[in-house]
């Protein structure tokens, strides 16, 4: 197969913009989330209820007691989704450079199909 013939087809979230901006999106719902049910069932303010869901967010734990058992049974759901999303996050915006780095997926790592 000649190398004009083979082109290689890019993923449609290749594009590390795209990457950069969907890991965001996905990170900041989560704070938008854990801010907001922080503020509405412990009452904190909204820097405060912020902070605390940065700081979950991050597996730092909670920066100051929780006073109700919602606010805690929210604080626990909260620390495994959002730690789970930061994860995640993080993977899919460098899991292609990493996989490069690696030598996963690479294009010269696979035999080129046979012609018939």
């Amino acid at each position: 197969m000649s190398p004009k013939a083979h082109k290689k087809t890019l993923h449609p979230y290749h594009s590390p913009w795209k990457r950069g901006l969907y890991s965001l999106v996905l990170v900041l719902s989560v704070l938008v989330v854990g801010t907001l049910g922080f503020h509405l069932i412990e009452h904190f303010s909204y820097i405060d209820a912020f902070y605390l869901s940065s700081m979950i967010a991050t597996a730092q734990g909670p920066s100051q007691p929780l006073l109700t058992p919602a606010g805690k049974l929210f604080a626990s759901a909260l620390a495994f989704l959002s730690v789970g999303t930061v994860v995640a996050a993080a993977g899919f915006l460098f899991g292609p450079f990493l996989g490069e780095l690696w030598g996963i997926g690479h294009p010269h790592h696979h035999p080129e199909p046979k012609e018939k």
